[in-house]
């Protein structure tokens, strides 16, 4: 059998989505700090505007976010607060 015909294995980082991500936006969380932004506001105005200029250059934040696809931080946002919110009212 040629190599060919064998079915290759395709490997990509074993790193959850969700540990990336949350890595991602701790920094950007702190970079927006340090440059003196309100955090929240300024995420929020990336995520719902798409504009990366609501997220500052400073420690490579501004490509850092844009290293992931806004809704897919937005779906995460949500399931987060949703899983710890019902954690709660048990």
């Amino acid at each position: 059998m040629s190599s060919m015909d064998k079915t290759m294995k395709f490997n990509f980082s074993e790193e959850p989505f969700e540990q990336n991500l949350k890595e991602i936006l701790f920094t950007v969380h702190e970079a927006l700090q340090e440059k003196g932004y309100n955090p929240i506001n300024q995420i929020v105005g990336y995520l719902l505007s798409g504009d990366p200029a609501y997220i500052p250059r400073y420690n490579d934040a501004r490509n850092l976010i844009r290293k992931v696809e806004r809704d897919e931080v937005i779906e995460e946002l949500v399931k987060f607060y949703l899983e710890q919110h019902k954690k709660r009212e048990r």
